[in-house]
């Protein structure tokens, strides 16, 4: 019996330090493989080549889209497109060789995307191959570019443009003397956090209230983009720069008269319809020729939000900020 126990002990005792032994080199075998691996992955991130970036961004103008096609994408034609990217060249223009850098043609081109499709940045940019964040600065660059210049383009006409305004609108209804034709639109925006019911306009929508005065040809001869909806047409007129010049400085019917509708005062320099027209032909006749030669305006500001939707749409931008892109 005793003999049987020591030979039982033994084996145990045996079988414990082969265990010890195969414990042992699983753990040396778990450390190499360790080293190894860590060794192998040293060298692969040593030897990696880094891959070549890919830019989904694509000039317009390289494709072989025709002046309709580009008409309908960004609502100019080639040689427009063209004159803008001119004109804007000295302010848009980047000072690097970096083949990443945007042409001055692809800066305009994104920024008429978005003033022609009134889409959100992240859809121009999907659309035209760039980053939302990309789009947004070129927006702010190409927009400030262009208010900067406002005043080359809408401006008051002096004297010799004038006649030939005058000219103009008496071969459109017999309506004598007329410089200008004056009207308020409302652009819709997203509700401002501040100062939030003076931006609810008689519509029941929050917007900007915008005046402007065209000419003949429905060229906006003045323009003012800075009263909420709520505020009236007449009280726009009165406070801004034209009506006080016009207040203070009128100097007879030789300078010529607006013509607006009934939400605006008679005035020397501006004749409004007779809202209850006296029996007889004069007033009636009166009332169609100033409707026929005012309803100028009111085309010019259909033709300018068809063309550009971000005007018809709800503009996603602060009060400030949509008063630039509108101007």
């Amino acid at each position: 019996m005793k003999v049987c126990r020591e030979a039982v002990s033994g084996r145990f005792a045996k079988n414990g330090e082969d265990m010890l032994k195969v414990l042992v080199g699983d753990i040396d075998w778990y450390k190499q493989l360790s080293i190894r691996e860590e060794i192998v992955g040293i060298s692969q991130r040593s030897c990696r080549v880094r891959r070549e970036r890919h830019f989904r961004g694509f000039d317009p103008l390289e494709r072989e889209f025709s002046d309709e096609e580009l008409r309908q994408r960004y609502r100019f034609g080639r040689e427009t497109i063209g004159y803008l990217s001119d004109l804007m060249r000295g302010d848009l223009e980047r000072g690097t060789n970096k083949e990443t850098a945007l042409s001055v043609e692809q800066q305009v081109m994104i920024a008429l995307r978005f003033y022609g499709s009134g889409s959100h940045l992240q859809v121009v940019g999907d659309t035209m191959g760039f980053d939302k964040s990309t789009v947004s600065r070129v927006i702010d660059r190409v927009t400030d570019s262009l208010v900067a210049m406002k005043d080359d383009f809408i401006s008051w006409p002096d004297n010799q443009r004038k006649n030939v305004i005058r000219a103009g609108f008496y071969e459109k209804a017999g309506f004598p003397n007329v410089v200008g034709c004056i009207d308020g639109t409302h652009i819709r925006i997203t509700g401002p956090s501040i100062d939030e019911p003076a931006f609810v306009n008689r519509k029941g929508f929050h917007s900007i209230n915008v005046q402007a005065i065209c000419d003949h040809e429905g060229r906006f001869t003045n323009i003012s983009a800075r009263w909420p909806g709520s505020a009236h047409d007449s009280h726009v007129f009165r406070t801004s720069a034209i009506g006080q010049h016009l207040e203070n400085g009128y100097q007879g019917i030789g300078q010529g008269v607006l013509l607006g509708d009934s939400g605006y005062p008679c005035r020397q320099f501006l004749l409004t319809p007779y809202r209850q027209p006296a029996a007889g032909r004069g007033q009636a006749r009166f009332n169609r020729r100033h409707c026929s030669t005012r309803s100028t305006i009111e085309r010019t500001f259909g033709i300018w939000k068809k063309r550009f939707h971000i005007l018809g749409s709800e503009v996603q931008f602060n009060s400030l900020q949509i008063n630039i892109v509108v101007i």
